[in-house]
């Protein structure tokens, strides 16, 4: 016993004695030299690892050592680029693989933070062979991908041949789990990937934008990750909030003509022209909501009509053969309106496609979308109080939270201007508004010889241009628009045309020579066109006769007669307001589009001459690559010589 209290003693004193450091001179105790002696030895480990990994990457051959990542290919020119992606496809087809599947379950969307996705790859990076980040993008939300290797049942090679064959506008299946990187990104770690439907172009990237662009993206970035994080719907679309200002400048896609043309490449690009087109869906469901709430019904009229009547516009012409007999497309649904309200459907309306053939320009297009209804036992007064009611109680409060909007009037380069839409709205006399700002004295009867002349000479002194034939209504018209739409900025009520301008409105009860008639102007532009109808068979008659003698002097968008019409008048028409409102234009001051182009999907467009050209060219490029002959999928591919190309 006691030997052994001499043992621990000894080793609790050798613990204890210093030893001398040759270098410094000074002692250290041996619990320092063993730890000393440890991290020399893992430094001696990491020296060695690091040479057998250096070794290990030299003996690779070098094809593999300078195999490229993703986006590499990116700097190819689109048309080596598409070359590409079609051998790829045709090497996936040789090994007995569909590159594009018929079906792929989703099960949850982005917004419900899935499991189970499918959307179009819009941005990847790699970080090695074995790690793979892509950006992919889905009704407006993004999410990351991150595919590690580790979570597949693939060995190394076939992992990255198929990530790598992975590219940008890809359309992808993606099975897996939430997570988030290490950056603390929301993520998707996929256990499987498929490609399905492969994007064959390249897609335009954003280039860098400005320090105030950049930084009200990464604001507008960082709003949707907190609102997401909380699993709560976000309190505005973050893309074209309706009635605030947008600058297409930050768009990725900016060629006005390419945008245009490949509507598909714009709305898949740039998420604010999403936006434009989800707001015109909100505009027009609203409209739907706000008159079925008012008991009216929805009808369709046709498309084509024997006679282009309800408006002064140029018709487009087509031809039956059937019925051996010229057919007009539709300027206007108005007559067939009327003439259900006269078998006793008291309030109908009809949203839908008028055409005229007409100019393009940045307010007009040959093919538009209206809503007109018809309400039996109301006038133009009680008209002007529901267009109050729609516009601005309702739709733009219920869009914007309040009365205001903005709007770049002047172009995008300049400072917008601010719409005010608080009723009740501006009201302005067409007749005397327009002798006390332009200081005329129009003669009272307009359908005499001595107003065509003083309202010829009055465009003359004001340098109003008005393109033969100088009809009186045209003229009154040219210099309405010189001086009073002019000073319609904010909603505008301009009354009582007279009623050689109105050939199917009622005459004014207590203004003679004039019409019970508004046109509802916002930042200068038409929107709305209302009046009491006018329902005497006898007078309408005479307003139609009226209209053939402006014909005969040359005005093609003169009204022809319309006997069916007058008939159904004979049988009676109750008193009845009659309301036409243009979704185009009413859908530009919502979005701060200051071309109609912006609002239409799919908008009229000269042709492109050198598109048979590119089509053939397309054609070629499949058949050398793919190898069937110019069958593919088993259809048959010809050259196209046709100009039916978009």
């Amino acid at each position: 016993m006691e030997e052994d209290k001499v043992d621990v003693a000894n080793k609790v004193a050798e613990l204890a004695v210093d030893s001398s450091d040759s270098a410094t001179g000074e002692t250290i105790s041996k619990n320092a030299l063993k730890k000393e002696a440890k991290k020399k030895k893992l430094e001696e480990e990491r020296l060695r690892k690091e040479e057998e990994k250096k070794k290990k990457a030299a003996a690779k051959p070098k094809e593999q050592a300078q195999k490229p990542l993703a986006g590499d290919d990116e700097d190819l020119d689109p048309t080596q680029y598409f070359e590409n992606r079609i051998k790829s496809l045709a090497s996936v087809k040789a090994a007995g693989v569909n590159p594009y599947p018929h079906k792929f379950d989703v099960k949850m969307t982005i917004s419900e933070y899935i499991e189970q996705y499918q959307r179009r790859v819009m941005n990847k990076r790699s970080s090695s062979l074995k790690l793979y980040f892509y950006d992919l993008y889905g009704g407006g939300v993004k999410v990351q991908v991150m595919a590690d290797a580790r979570d597949y049942d693939l060995d190394e090679a076939e992992f990255s041949r198929l990530h790598s064959g992975v590219k940008r506008g890809d359309i992808v299946g993606i099975c897996g789990y939430p997570g988030k990187s290490k950056r603390g990104e929301l993520s998707i770690f996929p256990k499987s990937f498929l490609v399905l439907s492969p994007c064959l172009h390249m897609m335009p990237r954003q280039k860098a934008g400005t320090a105030t662009e950049n930084a009200s993206a990464k604001v507008k970035y960082i709003i949707r990750i907190i609102f997401t994080c909380l699993q709560i719907p976000l309190p505005v679309d973050l893309g074209v909030d309706p009635g605030m200002t947008r600058n297409p400048e930050t768009y990725v896609l900016k060629d006005q003509e390419t945008r245009y043309r490949q509507r598909y490449l714009d709305l898949m690009l740039n998420n604010e022209v999403r936006q434009i087109f989800k707001t015109r869906s909100r505009i027009i469901s609203y409209i739907r909501r706000f008159l079925d709430n008012l008991d009216f019904l929805e009808v369709e009229t046709p498309m084509m009509n024997m006679i282009a009547g309800g408006a002064a516009a140029k018709p487009f012409v087509t031809y039956h053969n059937e019925l051996n007999m010229k057919l007009f497309m539709r300027i206007a649904p108005e007559l067939y309106l009327k003439e259900l309200v006269v078998g006793g459907l008291d309030r109908v309306y009809e949203i839908g496609k008028q055409f005229r053939n007409e100019g393009i320009d940045l307010t007009h297009n040959p093919e538009f979308t209206t809503c007109e209804f018809y309400m039996a036992f109301a006038d133009y007064n009680d008209l002007m109080e529901i267009t109050e009611q729609m516009l601005s109680v309702r739709m733009v409060k219920e869009l914007t939270g309040g009365y205001k909007v903005k709007y770049h009037a002047n172009g995008v380069d300049k400072d917008p201007i601010e719409i005010d839409f608080t009723p009740p709205f501006r009201r302005l006399e067409m007749i005397q508004g327009l002798e006390t700002m332009a200081n005329l004295d129009i003669p009272k009867d307009l359908s005499s010889d001595a107003a065509n002349k003083y309202l010829v000479d009055a465009c003359a002194k004001f340098d109003v241009k008005c393109p033969p034939p100088q009809t009186t209504a045209r003229l009154l018209d040219k210099l309405v628009g010189h001086f009073l739409e002019e000073t319609c900025v904010n909603p505008t009520f301009i009354i009582n045309h007279p009623e050689i301008m109105s050939p199917l409105a009622k005459w004014h009860r207590s203004k003679p020579g004039l019409t019970e008639r508004f046109e509802l102007f916002v930042n200068k532009r038409e929107v709305c066109n209302a009046y009491t109808e006018l329902n005497d068979p006898v007078v309408q008659r005479e307003r139609f006769a009226e209209q053939l003698k402006d014909r005969q002097s040359g005005d093609d968008e003169a009204m022809p007669l319309d006997e069916t019409f007058c008939t159904a008048l004979e049988y009676g028409l109750p008193p009845t307001g009659g309301w036409g409102l243009g979704i185009d234009r009413l859908t530009m001051l919502f979005t701060d589009s200051q071309n109609i182009k912006e609002v239409l999907l799919f908008p009229a467009m000269k042709p492109q001459d050198d598109l048979p050209v590119k089509a053939n060219e397309a054609v070629q490029t499949l058949r050398t690559y793919l190898g069937q002959r110019g069958s593919i999928g088993g259809g048959s591919i010809s050259s196209c010589s046709c100009s039916c190309w978009r």
